[in-house]
């Protein structure tokens, strides 16, 4: 490792450390956005073994072969490090080669490239939580990266049963867009549900940080940090959600196949991957988890969700109001995904999801209406509206009526356990 980067990472350890420190000294954060849902880091990789060094196989294990992998993809998968390896200076490489030095057979017949894909099925496994690495991609016309995650129950249930969560793809024709998608039964292949991010630079250019954050009921997909996507059961079209269950990860290059097409003339070779590190964090019951009673404090104002009446009928408009230890703050992330207080859940006035609707408090009816999640960003979010619970008109006084709205970072709309 280079000076500038062992500098650079020393700051970084510094920093993590000192706000470790901080929160022990201060406890929870009550002003920003809730963090309670991400908990420490589970498993990381940091790659920075000496050049030449191979993968960590206590770590990560490869895949092997050239069969198209469902997609008709082109290259031979190896386990070689002339195809992975760490170079010295806090980098995984993975390097897609036009070559075939030991005569590999493909589906197509002698084999054209060599990769690598690697994945952690043997080694690591969890459910929710954050996973995110920083890798500067290839580029090319029929190049294929991806950061990505299958079900550990693929070997028993099959895919795409088993689920995948697509956290970084990028096809070599769109250089400044990178994807992140779900596959599962029903919505699998061509169907999968997902959304992109476009930058004004190719994303080979620079090392960009590809992250999801995954709760019960709910994955949201970063780049650099910023949201750009988010997926809950009520986006599935009826279909099954398939992940709520210990996934693995996998790396790999793929060179071809049916979405990014072929390489052509104008596609450079090797292409290489750089991934400066791969990080998991765990996951709590701050977030949307069933847990105990909690008030819920806003950001913006100090002030608490609160039911304001002592005998609320049907139909009662929430509101944010001083925080105090009376039953009408007093909520529970129940397992079905309702938030409940005094006997009855948070709900949307007749069952509505458009921006505007108040958010009331009735009878729990079964309704996936009643559906919320609070995420590690601190957003309160209803299921089947994908909106957040919002503070009319951002008044910070107490009063202030809420209502859904699309999810906009605002802190009228940050919410955290208190």
């Amino acid at each position: 490792m280079n000076r500038t980067r062992a500098v650079r990472r020393a700051l970084a350890l510094a920093t993590v450390a000192l706000t470790a420190v901080t929160a022990a000294l201060t406890g929870p954060d009550q002003t920003g956005p809730a963090r309670a849902a991400i908990g420490g880091i589970t498993w990381q990789d940091e790659f920075n073994a000496p050049a030449g060094t191979p993968v960590d196989q206590s770590k990560w294990r490869f895949d092997i072969g050239g069969g198209g992998w469902g997609n008709n993809e082109l290259q031979y998968y190896t386990n070689s490090t002339s195809n992975a390896v760490q170079d010295g200076q806090g980098n995984l490489v993975i390097t897609a080669r036009r070559e075939n030095p030991n005569n590999y057979q493909c589906h197509y017949g002698r084999c054209e490239y060599t990769s690598a894909r690697l994945l952690t099925s043997a080694t690591f496994n969890q459910a929710y939580g954050r996973f995110e690495a920083r890798i500067k991609i290839p580029r090319g016309q029929g190049i294929w990266p991806a950061f990505w995650m299958l079900g550990n129950d693929i070997g028993s249930v099959g895919w795409p049963n088993s689920g995948e969560i697509d956290i970084m793809e990028n096809i070599g024709r769109e250089p400044t867009t990178v994807h992140g998608t779900i596959h599962g039964p029903g919505y699998s292949g061509a169907g999968g549900i997902g959304g992109g991010r476009t930058i004004g630079a190719p994303l080979a250019d620079d090392f960009h940080v590809y992250r999801v954050d995954w709760e019960p009921n709910s994955i949201v997909w970063f780049l650099d940090g910023v949201e750009y996507f988010r997926v809950d059961p009520s986006r599935l079209g009826g279909n099954r959600w398939v992940y709520d269950h210990p996934f693995f990860m996998l790396l790999n290059v793929a060179v071809g196949g049916n979405w990014p097409g072929n390489p052509d003339g104008s596609t450079a070779f090797p292409q290489q991957m750089l991934v400066d590190y791969v990080r998991v964090s765990g996951y709590t019951s701050g977030g949307g988890d069933p847990g105990g009673t909690t008030r819920l404090r806003g950001a913006q104002s100090g002030r608490c969700i609160d039911i304001p009446s002592a005998n609320p009928v049907d139909g009662a408009k929430l509101q944010i109001w001083d925080c105090n230890t009376t039953a009408a703050q007093q909520w529970t992330f129940a397992g079905d995904g309702t938030v409940r207080a005094m006997g009855k859940c948070m709900d949307p006035a007749w069952a509505g999801t458009a921006n505007g609707t108040e958010v009331n408090l009735v009878t729990c009816n079964g309704n996936p209406v009643q559906r919320f999640t609070l995420n590690g960003a601190g957003d309160l979010v209803n299921l089947s509206a994908n909106r957040c619970v919002d503070v009319r008109d951002a008044v910070a006084g107490n009063g202030g009526k809420l209502q859904l709205w699309d999810c906009t970072g605002g802190a009228n709309q940050k919410w955290s356990r208190y």
